[in-house]
């Protein structure tokens, strides 16, 4: 099922205006304690699975699709993905869009219950989903990065209480939930102010699988500012990733979800001699994103979901709703094949799939 446009663009607008009145009432607040980091000091035929083979981190090996493996896993890669917009994670919430850690500690073991599996938003975007068979993507989206998302403690180890620190616990509980999501940060990642703090942040959340991605510089309202500023905002942001030994990101959240004049800048353009081509860009939310095999996928303006109960707006455009509905038209949703090189569909979806991807497509 898919929203006319129309209808689409008005729940993008309105969640715009509702992410943009949340923050502003968040910039009024007492300003928190600042985390610390501690800087590091160092189409065949069969359908069984062939042996185990390395993985990158918390990836299942992978295993040939067949139309008769597909089809007995159920197998539907041009299904619908949850792509889940979190902003902070504090014990007392102040805004509409904050959650507790236990709230995102229920919701993320609700996801594992129901058999969802972690990715990044690098990985769905670029289309490298390596997910188990019968098992469906959800990517874990985190805004701002914020302090209540990450902060290592005197150990060395992510602070309790944090996104991290959650995200943690649930996978040791459940094995089969991959402990990755993707951080957007701005010029202060999880409220670091100097470097070698920064560093150490970024370095345990990549070594550890986790993503550290482009929020801009300073978090404007990239349709409110010049098509320069907009590129410069990126860019700035980008060689502070370098700087600290981020790999240049290949995604970008959009501040408030808001595109700039002409949304190409957004996605490619280049400032001061330094360029950006970024795989996807992602909205504030409304409704779960179309598979990245699609046709009619728009790499350009991925949707995502704002985590939050069935309550006021939220009744029909939040996580809650939006997990309900999924489970309970199992058809809509994406289900992997466990194949990262073959893309497997019912038959009758085979012309809703991109050709051009260079993936061998499985129809059954």
């Amino acid at each position: 099922m898919r929203l006319p446009a129309s209808l689409t663009r008005i729940i993008g607008v309105a969640n715009v205006v509702v992410i943009s009145v949340a923050i502003v009432g968040l910039s009024l607040l007492p300003e928190e304690p600042r985390p610390h980091a501690r800087p590091d000091t160092t189409a065949e035929a069969g359908d069984s699975p062939p042996p185990p083979s390395p993985s990158p981190v918390g990836q299942p090996p992978g295993v040939v699709s067949t139309p008769e493996f597909a089809r007995q896993v159920g197998a539907n890669e041009a299904g619908l993905v949850p792509v889940l917009m979190y902003h902070r994670i504090v014990a007392d919430r102040m805004a509409a869009i904050d959650r507790t850690p236990a709230q995102l500690r229920k919701e993320l073991e609700r996801l594992a219950k129901e058999g969802y599996v972690p990715i990044t938003a690098r990985e769905f975007a670029t289309g490298d989903i390596r997910v188990p068979a019968g098992r469906f993507p959800v990517v874990l989206t985190f805004d701002d990065g914020h302090p209540s998302h990450f902060a290592l403690d005197a150990a060395g180890n992510p602070a309790a209480g944090t996104a991290v620190a959650v995200i943690q616990e649930v996978a040791r509980k459940h094995p089969s939930f991959r402990p990755v999501a993707t951080f957007w940060i701005n010029k202060e990642p999880f409220g670091l102010r100097d470097t070698p703090s920064q560093a150490a942040a970024v370095r345990w959340l990549v070594d550890h699988g986790y993503e550290v991605a482009n929020h801009t510089w300073s978090h404007p309202d990239l349709r409110a500012i010049k098509r320069r500023k907009v590129r410069e905002q990126i860019v700035r942001l980008e060689r502070l990733l370098k700087k600290l030994g981020v790999p240049s990101s290949r995604t970008l959240a959009l501040p408030y979800g808001s595109l700039p004049r002409g949304k190409k800048p957004a996605r490619v353009g280049a400032w001061d001699g330094t360029r950006y081509d970024f795989a996807g860009v992602f909205l504030a939310g409304a409704e779960p994103s179309l598979s990245p095999y699609a046709k009619k996928f728009d790499r350009g303006a991925i949707q995502r979901i704002q985590s939050n109960a069935k309550k006021g707006e939220c009744r029909k455009w939040c996580s809650q709703h939006w997990l309900d509905w999924l489970r309970k038209h199992p058809g809509e949703r994406y289900v992997s094949d466990g194949d990262p090189d073959r893309i497997s569909i019912p038959k009758k979806l085979r012309g809703n799939i991109e050709a051009k991807r260079g993936l061998q497509v499985i129809a059954y």
